[in-house]
């Protein structure tokens, strides 16, 4: 017979690991805005959770930066800044780029045809007229993904995949402006090629560097910030 007590531990994590999901995607989409001070009793009542899972929700995102904890004051939304775009702009272009030069390394036939394959989907989905922001966030974000994924380094990509959220967070809060018009897909095509169709890790790991620095400067320049990135 289970211990009493044990049944609802399932629940809990299951409800916290849905709360951190959502909460996730707010933060992303901006429908919590950077500063703002998490309110524990309206999301209690808007999950519908206890404190406890709503809390364990809450610690999750501020592990990977998209909460922060204030002594004795509760939570806020983590802020944004020239500062921490640059951060993460940087970081980004090197753990991203040591993921892939790894994964080419380790090429086989079955990583080349998944990021083939999420190269094909993501333009396919580019050019969709019905296709909806967040079907083509998702399929930027598959591609990503597949290009590191080869490296077989759960934590590496982990860590990447922490900093594409917080890249993203600022795509979706300065869509618009400078660097709108730069020519993405031809920019994937190229990184896909070098990676996963010539195995050039050296040339591979470049323009994934530089596909990154050109989207921390273009946000940059959006949010009226001098980037402190290389030119």
């Amino acid at each position: 017979m289970p211990r009493a007590g044990s049944e609802t531990r399932p629940v809990k994590a299951t409800r916290a690991s849905r709360v951190a999901e959502e909460l996730r995607l707010s933060i992303l989409r901006g429908d919590l805005a950077p500063g703002e001070k998490v309110n524990l009793d309206r999301m209690r009542a808007h999950f519908g959770v206890s404190l406890s899972p709503l809390r364990e929700a809450i610690s999750r995102l501020a592990t990977v930066g998209l909460v922060e904890s204030e002594d004795q004051r509760g939570f806020r939304i983590a802020p944004v800044s020239a500062e921490n775009l640059a951060e993460v702009t940087r970081l980004r272009a090197d753990l991203e780029g040591l993921a892939l030069g790894y994964a080419v390394e380790r090429a086989g036939i079955d990583w080349e045809s998944a990021v083939l394959g999420a190269l094909h989907r993501l333009n396919r989905v580019t050019r969709d007229p019905a296709a909806t922001g967040d079907v083509r966030e998702a399929a930027h974000s598959a591609f990503h993904l597949a290009l590191i994924e080869g490296c077989g380094m759960p934590v590496l990509i982990g860590f990447c995949q922490t900093l594409h959220d917080l890249n993203l967070r600022y795509l979706r809060l300065h869509g618009t402006g400078p660097g709108a018009d730069r020519d993405m897909a031809a920019e994937h095509a190229a990184i896909a090629e070098a990676a996963a169709v010539r195995r050039d890790a050296d040339a591979a790991r470049a323009l994934l560097r530089g596909h990154a620095e050109r989207t921390g400067r273009d946000l940059s320049a959006r949010i009226g910030q001098p980037p402190d990135l290389p030119a």
